[in-house]
């Protein structure tokens, strides 16, 4: 078992229908578990942070989310407010539709949209839903990434009905990014043998929904 698997995980709640006690026990359950992160919808971002309080955990927020067919524009401040609001890490989806169909100006575009609403030290993940690319699509976006300054890029919403991480596209994204890029995988990650083998393929941080069943070994239903 890959040591301090919990410290790799950003556990996330991300359900519409998600309450503000929801998010209060999903920060319980991880101060509990010691895991790096929890991720939760930017209207709950307040009550995350307050609940975090007194503790390292990071929160992460969402932007563009799930389809990512917002303008740049609406992208940046969305990301800007949840900042302002106290999220750590900004996770957003980039234009999917741009990318099948092989514009990259456009994604890169975004991406740095965003990037300058989200100055370091706050970390920009950008979320390529990688099971809806092509191998060479999925190149593509990460060398944008890697352009406009993107601190990680993450395999999948978790929502998208291709699919969420695989270990093959943890490789490709790998070989495709920049040496101060870092790789999420989310999305269909429900057991602790699923979390170790996109680690083992170059993820340094997981998505995952039911964090406490994977760290004890056991199968998750969860989609994401």
């Amino acid at each position: 078992m890959t040591e301090n698997l919990a410290t790799y995980i950003d556990q996330t709640l991300l359900k519409p229908e998600a309450t503000p006690d929801d998010v209060r026990k999903l920060v319980a359950d991880a101060r509990e578990l010691a895991v790096f992160g929890v991720c939760v919808s930017p209207s709950l971002v307040t009550v995350a942070k307050e609940a975090a309080a007194g503790s390292d955990l990071a929160v992460v927020t969402v932007c563009g989310f799930p389809s990512g067919a917002h303008s740049a524009a609406v992208k940046a401040d969305e990301a800007k407010r949840s900042v302002a609001e106290g999220a750590d890490e900004i996770d957003m989806v980039i234009n999917v539709g741009a990318a099948v169909s092989g514009d990259y100006a456009t994604t890169e575009q975004e991406i740095a949209a965003v990037r300058a609403a989200v100055p370091a030290p706050h970390l920009l993940k950008v979320i390529v839903e990688s099971a809806a690319l092509t191998d060479e699509q999925l190149t593509a976006v990460c060398r944008a990434a890697t352009r406009a300054g993107a601190d990680f890029v993450k395999t999948s919403t978790g929502f998208h009905p291709t699919g969420g991480a695989t270990v093959h596209a943890v490789e490709v994204m790998r070989a495709a990014i920049g040496p101060q890029v870092r790789i999420k995988a989310s999305g269909g990650i429900r057991t602790l043998e699923d979390a170790e083998a996109m680690i083992a393929a170059g993820a340094t941080r997981l998505g995952l929904s039911s964090a406490r069943s994977v760290l004890e070994g056991k199968a998750s239903t969860s989609a994401y």
